[in-house]
Parts: C-alpha cells; sequence; structure tokens
C-alpha cells in the first residue's frame, strides 16, 4: 500500500474527530451559559470579571476559525499541494490564501457593516459567505 492509499483511507477519520471536536467544544459553551428566568442568557459573559468579554458569539467565532483552519489541514493532508493557480489577481495563490484572503475580507465587512449599519449582521455574515465563496471560484 502507498502512502498516498493509506492517507486517502484515513481522511475521513480525521475529518470526523475535527468536526467531533467542535460539536463538543459548541456544547460544552452552551452547557456554560448562565440561565436567566428558565432561558439561557446568549450574551451573558462566560467569564466573570476576565479580560475579555467572551460571550457564546464571541467564542463561537473563534471556535469557527480553529476550524475552518482544521478543516483546511485534513484537506492539505487527504489532497496534498494546495491546488495553487493563476486567479483574477494575476498571482498563484493556494487554498490556505484563499482561506486567508477570504477571513480577512469577512472580518472588514463585518466591521463595515457593524459601524455603517449597526447590528443585525446576520447580513453580514450571508454576505461574507458570498465573498468567501467567490475568492474560493475566481482568486
Amino acid at each position: 500500500m502507498t502512502a498516498a492509499q493509506n492517507r486517502n483511507g484515513r481522511w475521513p477519520v480525521l475529518l470526523g474527530i475535527v468536526i467531533g471536536i467542535y460539536a463538543v467544544a459548541a456544547w460544552l459553551l452552551v452547557m456554560k451559559l448562565p440561565v436567566k428566568d428558565g432561558n439561557r442568557d446568549w450574551f451573558a459573559s462566560l467569564i466573570p470579571g476576565g479580560w475579555m468579554a467572551w460571550t457564546f458569539p464571541t467564542a463561537m467565532f473563534f471556535l469557527t476559525i480553529f476550524l475552518l483552519l482544521a478543516l483546511m489541514a485534513v484537506w492539505e493532508y487527504a489532497r496534498p499541494g494546495g491546488n495553487p493557480r493563476v486567479g483574477i489577481l494575476r498571482f498563484e495563490t493556494t487554498r490556505g490564501d484563499r482561506l486567508f484572503v477570504s477571513l480577512l475580507g469577512s472580518a472588514f465587512i463585518n466591521l463595515a457593516w457593524l459601524g455603517l449599519v449597526g447590528t443585525g449582521q446576520w447580513w453580514a455574515l450571508a454576505l461574507s459567505l458570498v465573498y468567501a465563496i467567490g475568492v474560493f471560484k475566481l482568486v
């Protein structure tokens, strides 16, 4: 059995482990949320008196970035090489480059939305997903 055949047999297990860790971490965060009047307080601080406002959405944001990086690592393990190509920017980019550009652009989209429109970040999230799909297709 070659190394490539062995690698292709293991990546679904790695994918399941990564997604399982994400699901368990998200569940633990939900269980840590304080309950107020019988309902979970989704925006309460997870670490009272901490140096940062670690609310559930903040923790899920960072956990999701970790998930994306871990999924990219599994993808690279399954299909090494990063699939370099030249897109509309006219220089060679890999999958990791495109992930970085989409995360950076999404951060700016969400900050601009927050500054110009205010709350209601769900539309900014939708716009960020469309932007990320465009980056992976065109860049």
